[in-house]
């Protein structure tokens, strides 16, 4: 114990806080500090100094790159963690990070400082301009629309009672990130006494599905003719992943991965369709919609009006979209993952059709294998110089075969080609769009698993977005070997395709180059990389990628050294 607790006197509040996170599971606080950071960074030494059980700060030096790590953990442990954040200015930094734990349904406690509140006369009181030009009138406005629950702390006493009731509201059906606003004052004051090294108070709400609406669905899927099932955001556990797998083969029901940024079963799946569900859709007569925020593409496809539609997920509807207006002739609220086995377990007990489901079984698997043929056809096509994505992706998949692996994918190696078949073995960028997600989401990955390999593949664009210098540095500094793959076609790929997609005979698309996307000249990224002493080198043909990323994987597993590799991507 040091002298001052001998004494009696408590730790100050911004001590305390530390010892409740960790209490709470916390292992880790991403944090980009600031003038607001006093009391919190004196407060650390004082706890640690102190012997108290703390979770690690890691220095994120932007603060997307901090949030987006916590992201990146938690989609591989499972635990929620802290990101703090300075003030409104880092918070705003931070905002698209938040967007993205949102729309991806990731829990984490974010807290960034508040300008001091009085201008002297209390310890912790303004001292710098600063404290005056970072003050809003509603700094938490920033964040309110993409966090479940805010607040401010107003005495040091509430830590621990806020901090539980932060915890339980994130980690609640449906997950996603909250937001603290602390202080300066407030975290100077002394500490509470009590409580700080307790578990929460509180538990989660993990909601369930109601009982009849479950036998409504599986009686549904049981008598389906044409069952179809698309799936966005994975089975939600290792378990279920294993359940659906046996499921749908068992009852011989297609899944689409339409816009998945997870994997539900593996591509090899003898009843995996692909990414496009059209050509099932259609001929539907029950759909099975897998926590999924747009399930089709409206203007394009959508299932008969005859047919059932079953949404299934943590929040079915996606209530906190504003419009998102695809039918739910049943609703199937609760986790991912305990929903999908409760209806599994449902469907089961109910007896099929023998040949009709052996007839089903022939037909999917046959049109599987086509699809997976061409897939591997095209990728192959891609072999040249410069090289396709979809070839990079096939190499990258047969070079990872048989490795615990993850790919963090943003505008980088397509999911088809991988030929992936594990459970979190795959992450898209959420559907928000928050580029630069994919590298630091790829760092926070490999620190929760560090035997684990990680890849970061990403567009050029989506690269520049990450801020890599501050990405490289953290890297370097906490030793996380992670392997990024800069897809580098020297523009905004996915703005040419979409302006050609809305306009495909407009002006735009008869000039050279589409305005407002070329990233020509293509900065030399490996010089960034390389100045954190990463193992770099460029590809510029298909044929060299192969040994390239067998390099690239010693140097990552055996040096522990992380790794980027830019390779030149024709435009397609």
């Amino acid at each position: 114990m040091t002298d001052t607790e001998k004494q009696g006197q408590p730790l100050a509040a911004g001590a305390a806080m530390f010892g409740k996170l960790k209490a709470l599971g916390v292992d880790y606080v991403f944090t980009n500090s600031g003038t607001d950071f006093p009391p919190i960074i004196e407060g650390y030494a004082a706890a640690k100094a102190a012997g108290h059980a703390l979770p690690q700060p890691i220095l994120a030096p932007h603060e997307h790159a901090a949030v987006s790590m916590a992201h990146g953990f938690y989609q591989i442990a499972g635990k929620a963690q802290a990101v703090m954040l300075h003030t409104n200015v880092g918070l705003s930094n931070g905002v698209t990070g938040a967007i993205n734990a949102w729309c991806d349904q990731i829990p984490m406690i974010l807290m960034s400082g508040r300008t001091p509140t009085l201008e002297s006369g209390r310890f912790g009181a303004r001292t710098v301009p600063i404290g005056w030009g970072q003050e809003m009138f509603d700094q938490t406005a920033l964040v309110r629309e993409t966090t479940k629950w805010d607040y401010e702390l107003r005495f040091p006493e509430q830590i621990a009672e806020v901090l539980d009731r932060a915890w339980a509201i994130a980690n609640s059906t449906p997950q996603g990130p909250v937001y603290l606003s602390l202080p300066r004052e407030v975290l100077c004051e002394p500490g509470p006494e009590t409580g700080m090294s307790q578990p929460s108070t509180m538990a989660p709400v993990i909601t369930a599905a109601d009982p009849s609406s479950l036998e409504r669905a599986a009686q549904a899927l049981a008598n389906a003719k044409a069952p179809l099932i698309i799936a966005q955001r994975g089975a939600g556990s290792e378990q279920a992943f294993a359940a659906l797998s046996e499921f749908v083969q068992d009852r011989a029901i297609p899944l689409a991965h339409y816009w998945s940024n997870q994997l539900a079963i593996p591509i090899a799946h003898p009843m995996q369709v692909g990414a496009d569900p059209e050509p099932w859709l259609s001929q539907a007569d029950v759909v099975l919609v897998i926590n999924s925020l747009a399930p089709w593409f409206p203007d394009k496809t959508g299932p008969n009006a005859d047919a059932t539609v079953i949404q299934l997920g943590p929040d079915p509807l996606f209530s906190r979209t504003p419009i998102r207006n695809f039918p739910a002739d049943i609703t199937l609220a609760g986790a991912t993952d305990q929903t999908l086995l409760a209806l599994i377990e449902k469907v089961t007990q109910i007896a099929g059709d023998s040949e009709e489901i052996d007839q089903r079984h022939n037909k999917i698997t046959f049109y599987s294998q086509k699809v997976k043929e061409k897939t591997s056809r095209v990728a192959e096509t891609g072999n040249a110089s410069p090289m396709t994505k979809d070839w990079v992706s096939l190499c990258l998949g047969r070079a990872i075969k048989g490795r615990k692996a993850t790919v963090f994918h943003e505008l980088g190696c397509p999911l088809q080609p991988l030929d992936l078949d594990a459970h979190n073995s795959y992450f898209q960028e959420p559907h928000s769009g928050g580029l630069g997600w994919g590298f630091p989401a790829a760092l926070g990955a490999q620190l929760a698993d560090p035997d684990r390999l990680v890849f970061a593949t990403m567009g050029d664009g989506s690269y520049m977005f990450a801020n890599p210098t501050a990405c490289h540095f953290i890297a370097e500094a906490h030793e996380l070997p992670v392997i990024v793959l800069v897809l580098n076609n020297e523009e905004w790929g996915a703005v040419r395709a979409s302006v050609e997609g809305l306009y495909p005979s407009g002006n735009a698309r008869m000039e050279n180059e589409t305005p407002m996307t070329s990233l020509r000249p293509s900065p030399d990224f490996t010089q960034t990389a390389a100045a954190s002493r990463a193992h770099t080198q460029t590809i510029t043909d298909g044929a060299d990628l192969p040994a390239a990323l067998k390099r690239a994987i010693e140097v990552a597993t055996t040096e522990r050294r992380q790794v980027l590799l830019n390779i030149a991507i024709a435009r397609a």
